[in-house]
């Protein structure tokens, strides 16, 4: 069974984000550390959808030839993901084409994605100019919320963008992120329990 994003567990992650934003500010004495949220229940019914992503849902798959980002992040990668993009903007993507398991609070199902482009240098810019929108295609539901992004930096993942969503419902789900007017990218995936 795929995890969601492997470094992405919530726990594992808040503490990751915790962590990273007291080295951030011990660093570089701008971004103070934050308290972590609490987690709020949910009281919305999850949505029944099947494991697996349909047919229907044309998730996205490994570019080809396979995309490789630029030194030092060609040395990264994450298990069980693949890098999608361009040297303009990446993600990560899941193999499975899944996020299964997330969180599911009262926003919907919780995730943490990371964006990277050529040239990105997190304490340069600790609020970057990206705006990450979603739709889902396979029925009608709300949009999905997303945090405004922030910065990010540890050995394994380097200089990144992070982006916290709600998705409101489990299904076919197109994310696509803009970076300024410079870059733009999207990919499907499939939200399951």
């Amino acid at each position: 069974m795929h995890k969601p994003y492997t470094f992405l567990s919530i726990p594992i992650l808040m503490s990751f984000l915790a962590s990273c934003a007291g080295n951030v500010a011990a660093e570089a004495n701008e971004i103070p550390p934050t308290n972590t949220p609490e987690k709020v229940q949910s009281t919305a019914t999850p949505e029944v959808v099947p494991q697996d992503p349909p047919a229907t849902c044309l998730i996205t798959v490994p570019q080809d030839p396979p995309f490789t980002p630029p030194a030092p992040y060609d040395a990264l990668g994450f298990e069980g993901d693949f890098w999608y993009g361009s040297n303009s903007l990446w993600t990560a993507v899941p193999q499975s084409g899944t996020w299964r398991g997330l969180p599911l609070n009262s926003g919907g199902y919780t995730q943490k994605v990371f964006w990277w482009r050529d040239g990105y240098v997190w304490n340069e810019e600790p609020e970057p100019n990206l705006i990450v929108t979603g739709e889902r295609l396979d029925a009608k539901a709300p949009p999905l919320k997303a945090s405004k992004a922030t910065n990010a930096y540890a050995s394994d993942i380097g200089s990144a963008m992070l982006v916290g969503v709600d998705i409101p419902t489990a299904g076919c789900w197109k994310i696509t992120g803009r970076y300024n007017d410079e870059a733009e990218l999207s990919f499907v995936v499939w939200v399951a329990q």
